[in-house]
């Protein structure tokens, strides 16, 4: 086992023995590491315009390639200051959705694994800045160059397995504004198709243990942080092809519902994203797509979507939507113990906006979460193939709009929370309440100094409600033919409210 020294700070000497190395970033993609090497950058150096790219490296189980930190433990963290750097052509050989959803590209990241395991990072700040605009472009142009902090990527080496990513601070990652689905923003994880076509479906690229831990990311574009997102939803969603065998960016979904044996196959197992905390991030915070079972616990939203509003997203009206924590296309997803505040700009063109929202999944399960003062909304179940989705034991601080958006869900089920409504908000988000939803055992408390007037039915709704319990409120919703009685003062109410 060898352990590998780099540092900017040229008045000092790394640790001396049999088995180390001083050498550069650069210096770094030229060796062939083994099992249980490390890698370790020095505390207050700074490696500006570097980057940090690995290309199978692999350690085991218990010997782990190791890349961090030495030094001082008073010096701040070593920083790669990538500043458009480290740039690569990145290809997922495929389709991977609508419009402007780009497939390949040159990306600039700070720290690429490409088809490496048994990889553990850890106590790194990385940022990706766009120091000028010698591109020619304006930050929020179409075309803008995808960046990253930290890309995780699968492609040709079948399964990347044991991957974490520990407290790390990730910011000021200037990518695209638009782009989805390229590595772009502070960590992101995807699985290409293999180069070699005839590997496709025999050396499957794709995730088994994925561990986000403990990192800080903020001010990126556009993701915060992203897992899973891959290639292979050719075979999940069923991608249809032309005359000529060709993928032609067509998918069916069938009824929503995920076969578990697919997911397992193609889509990203053990994932874990917990304890992070993401701050402004451009577009959405955290998402797990294509996952099986992925656990997202701990984590802490602020200000998502800063960049999803019309005075920044000009370029294109598609995809003008995000929220702050939620899966895409995922099974059985558990997220809990969250908090996302202030998720912005539902009243500025973001046609999401809202803390948590459970989109084309099998089985979403919401639990023991926090969300407050998020302008579109607490939850969205979003259209018809969200199926078997969960909301309870939450509770919803006075978020905007409406609390509970279904639009054209077949079967939100929400259960045990509590539903703090702001002054200018409902209960459910009236303009587009179209699904089907059973909201029971629910306490709706009304913040306002007035009694609320609200639409329980909105047109187009079939909303049942039992044995929820209503405070502050002008009309209650009829059929809840087991409501509690609520006589409550508007004083006792108050004190209710502020007590939760």
């Amino acid at each position: 086992m060898s352990i590998y020294y780099c540092s900017t700070l040229h008045d000092t000497q790394p640790p001396q023995g049999p088995e180390t190395v001083r050498c550069t970033l650069a210096h770094l993609r030229e060796i062939e590491f083994s099992p249980g090497d490390e890698i370790l950058l020095e505390r207050g150096s700074r490696f500006q315009g570097e980057s940090l790219h690995l290309t199978n490296v692999h350690g085991t189980s218990d010997k782990p390639v190791t890349i961090g930190c030495y030094g001082d433990p008073d010096l701040p963290k070593p920083a790669i200051e990538c500043n458009g750097a480290g740039q690569w052509h990145e290809d997922y050989r495929a389709p991977i959705g609508g419009s402007p959803h780009r497939n390949h590209g040159t990306v600039s990241t700070a720290l690429l694994l490409r088809d490496c395991s048994h990889i553990w990072v850890h106590d790194l700040e990385i940022t990706n800045r766009r120091t000028d605009d010698a591109d020619g472009m304006r930050f929020n142009d179409l075309d803008v160059m995808d960046r990253t902090g930290v890309a995780v990527i699968a492609e040709n080496a079948g399964t990347t397995r044991d991957i974490t990513l520990q407290r790390l601070d990730v910011h000021d990652v200037d990518g695209n504004v638009y782009d989805k689905h390229m590595a772009n923003g502070g960590i992101y994880c995807i699985a290409h198709f293999p180069e070699d076509p005839a590997r496709i479906r025999t050396d499957i690229a794709r995730f088994d243990g994925i561990r986000i831990v403990d990192n800080h990311v903020r001010n990126t574009s556009r993701w915060g942080i992203a897992v899973g997102y891959t290639a292979y939803l050719n075979m999940i969603d069923h991608g249809g092809r032309d005359a000529d065998g060709n993928w032609n960016n067509t998918f069916d979904y069938g009824d929503g519902t995920i076969d578990d044996e697919l997911i397992r196959t193609y889509g990203a197992t053990n994932v874990l994203v917990e304890g992070n905390t993401v701050e402004h991030a451009g577009g959405d915070a955290i998402t797990v797509m294509y996952c099986d079972r992925p656990i997202v616990r701990r984590n802490v939203s602020r200000e998502a979507a800063a960049q999803i509003c019309d005075e920044i997203y000009t370029a294109t009206g598609n995809d003008k939507v995000a929220a702050a924590i939620w899966p895409w296309r995922c099974k059985n997803a558990l997220f809990e113990l969250n908090e996302a505040y202030d998720t912005l700009n539902a009243d500025r063109g973001n046609g999401d906006g809202q803390a948590w929202d459970a989109d084309y999944g099998d089985g979403t399960t919401y639990r023991h979460n926090y969300s407050r003062n998020n302008s579109g909304g607490c939850v969205m179940f979003c259209n018809e193939k969200a199926v078997r989705s969960s909301f309870h034991h939450n509770v919803s601080d006075r978020d905007r709009m409406g609390a509970i958006d279904i639009p054209r869900n077949p079967d939100a089920s929400i259960a045990c929370n509590t539903f703090i409504i702001a002054e200018d908000a409902n209960p459910l988000r009236l303009d587009r309440a179209d699904g089907v939803a059973t909201i029971r055992g629910n306490i709706f408390v009304n913040a306002g100094a007035a009694p609320k007037h609200t639409d329980w039915h909105p047109e187009g709704s079939h909303v049942t409600y039992d044995e929820n319990i209503y405070l502050g409120f002008a009309t209650n919703p009829e059929n809840d033919a087991k409501q509690s009685a609520t006589s409550l003062t508007y004083e006792s109410k108050n004190t209710v409210a502020q007590g939760i």
